[in-house]
């Protein structure tokens, strides 16, 4: 579909009964699972797994790659077939699509690899950043051509002659680009030390990934040396394949949370709980602090919302889960004072540059964002109920976060919906239903 009205459900939903839903598994640690997956001694059964747009991608490269699995979309089951850190393909051309996981893990993995690869993406993911990664890669002995524009897709490795050694790697624009060497470094015969540079203050997913790694029989080696953090793979080392249930994704798990605090009503994702490695999991404890109550049950993680819709806004850094900038945007648009949202810069080179979508789709409901320099701030007004279409930028966390606000206030249209089929195909399907 090329629109979306959302439905406006403030005023009619029963704030008595609880919203329960089921979100897919995570992106993130389905593809980090799948990679590692491919890589181990023996075979993995992935259970719980997602068959997002993303994680299609990555299944579709790994099988040009020789990887051997058996998909069962409906029970979100993958069997894989370890290669025992020896790809059986070394020259093939693959396609990355839009999936940033799979673009940073896959060129990591094929430079590792001693062959000869030829990497495309999206016309999406060409404008995303990869030089930190890719001069990394060079300074190991990777031979890189581009196609296109330098440090971008498309571009082909030859990495007959890497053998490993020591880089530094700036983790200030994706921490994906640690994750993907931390995974893979390994397999270079002389092993890897990867010294932390670049200005994240946190780097949870890359913390998600040593927890992924643990669990197929393998950890990386963290040192502090000097106040300075590396992380150093040997050779040698292999992953074991087993069988691993992958979480469901709380960054989808979210979206409902904040739906809970703007309607003042109650809501539940099935199996998501505060133990969870993602680390978006702050979001949902970031709510309380705008006056909504949470609890851990069986089940899964309830939040209250706010009495009756009613929360004052906050200031938040949230560079250490900057997915969920938009859904607090969507929050604060209904907040009683205003948000500042911090510690973000980073989001401007992501699917879209969403410190601008942020500002350009709440101006157009009315409301005032002043950006500064990887920061906003909100100052929430009384909005009319015109028709506005929001522009989703072909961002699926644009297309969800501002669908939040059409629940309270009517006449938001959402444009490419279908955009969301990255990592959550049928949200609004699901919000439908609660509708």
């Amino acid at each position: 579909m090329d629109k979306y009205r959302v439905r406006c459900i403030f005023d009619k939903i029963d704030r008595n009964k609880t919203i329960r839903v089921k979100v897919p598994g995570s992106k993130s640690i389905t593809n980090r699972a799948l990679l590692i997956a491919a890589l181990a001694e023996g075979e993995t059964i992935l259970k719980g797994a997602l068959f997002s747009n993303d994680a299609k991608n990555m299944l579709a490269c790994l099988s040009i790659l020789g990887i051997k699995m058996e998909i069962d979309e409906e029970n979100e089951t993958i069997t894989v077939q370890g290669c025992g850190g020896r790809l059986p393909v070394r020259e093939a051309s693959v396609n990355v699509g839009s999936a940033g996981t799979a673009a940073r893990f896959l060129t990591a993995l094929l430079a590792f690899s001693a062959g000869v690869y030829h990497l495309d993406a999206s016309e999406q993911m060409k404008k995303r950043p990869m030089k930190p990664l890719l001069d990394a890669l060079i300074k190991l002995g990777a031979l890189i051509s581009y196609d296109e524009a330098e440090g971008h897709f498309p571009f082909t490795i030859d990495s007959r002659a890497v053998k490993g050694g020591e880089i530094s790697l700036d983790t200030g624009i994706s921490s994906q680009f640690l994750s993907a060497v931390v995974m893979t470094g390994f397999l270079l015969p002389d092993g890897l030390k990867v010294n932390i540079a670049g200005g994240r203050e946190s780097l949870p997913y890359v913390d998600m990934t040593a927890k992924v790694m643990e669990s197929f029989s393998m950890k990386p080696q963290v040192v502090c040396e000097n106040g300075a953090v590396s992380y150093i793979l040997k050779d040698g080392d292999t992953y074991k394949g087993r069988e691993y249930e992958i979480e469901p994704d709380v960054s989808a798990a979210c979206y409902f949370y904040a739906m809970a605090e703007i309607l003042g009503c109650r809501a539940q994702v099935k199996n998501v709980h505060l133990d969870s490695i993602q680390g978006d999991i702050e979001f949902v404890k970031l709510l309380t602090k705008m006056g909504a109550k949470l609890q851990d049950e069986e089940d899964g993680i309830i939040i209250t919302g706010a009495k009756s819709g009613s929360y004052a806004g906050i200031e938040a850094n949230l560079n250490s889960f900057s997915d969920q900038s938009l859904t607090l945007a969507a929050v604060s648009a209904f907040a009683k004072s205003p948000t500042k949202i911090t510690g973000i810069a980073h989001i401007r080179m992501q699917e879209s540059d969403r410190l601008l979508a942020i500002k350009n789709e709440l101006e157009k409901l009315g409301i005032r964002a002043v950006m500064g320099d990887g920061e906003i701030s909100i100052f929430p007004e009384e909005m009319n109920e015109n028709e506005v279409y929001i522009e989703t930028y072909d961002d699926h966390r644009v297309a969800m976060a501002f669908a939040l606000v059409g629940l309270r206030r009517a006449g938001v249209i959402i444009k490419n919906p279908d955009c969301s089929a990255k990592t959550f195909k049928d949200y609004f399907k699901v919000l439908d239903e609660i509708g």
